[in-house]
């Protein structure tokens, strides 16, 4: 399980656009990695087009914004082409790195559980470092609250 003040587990994953990106080479930069459950939806929307309008500014405090989901390459190009995300959405199609960071979780929806992403955000330091997590997040407020983070 991952813990605040220690190493971020360690994760190389593929974009939307098959490029592989890893932790370790975002190494001199932040990171704000935010777990989302599924591109499209209503409350995924809203926090990634948050993270959207805000870019610039998570730009200029040195940090790299990425969105991790089970969501496949199309889905998530066509999630990046719609909202005009300016920020790389990796694919964790079997969850490895979702476990990695505890947040592949039972969920409850209307009676029947299933396995699910529980919307997290985590902020890595310059040196891989985990500084800052939220779990089951709620969209409003979030990201200027993420903003709020790395700037300080």
């Amino acid at each position: 399980m991952v813990e605040v003040g220690r190493k971020a587990p360690q994760f190389t994953l593929e974009d939307q656009s098959g490029e592989r990106v890893s932790l370790e080479s975002l190494q001199g930069q932040k990171v704000v990695l935010y777990f989302y459950p599924k591109d499209n939806t209503p409350g995924c929307t809203k926090q990634a087009c948050g993270f959207r309008d805000q870019q610039q500014e998570f730009a200029s405090a040195n940090t790299v914004i990425l969105g991790i989901s089970p969501d496949d390459a199309v889905a998530h190009q066509k999630f990046v082409a719609k909202f005009d995300l300016p920020f790389q959405l990796l694919i964790d199609a079997d969850h490895v790195v979702c476990e990695a960071y505890g947040v592949w979780k039972e969920k409850n929806m209307y009676g029947r559980k299933y396995m699910g992403v529980e919307r997290s955000t985590f902020i890595i330091d310059e040196e891989g470092v985990l500084r800052h997590e939220v779990r089951k997040v709620k969209v409003d407020g979030h990201v200027r609250a993420m903003l709020a983070e790395v700037q300080a």
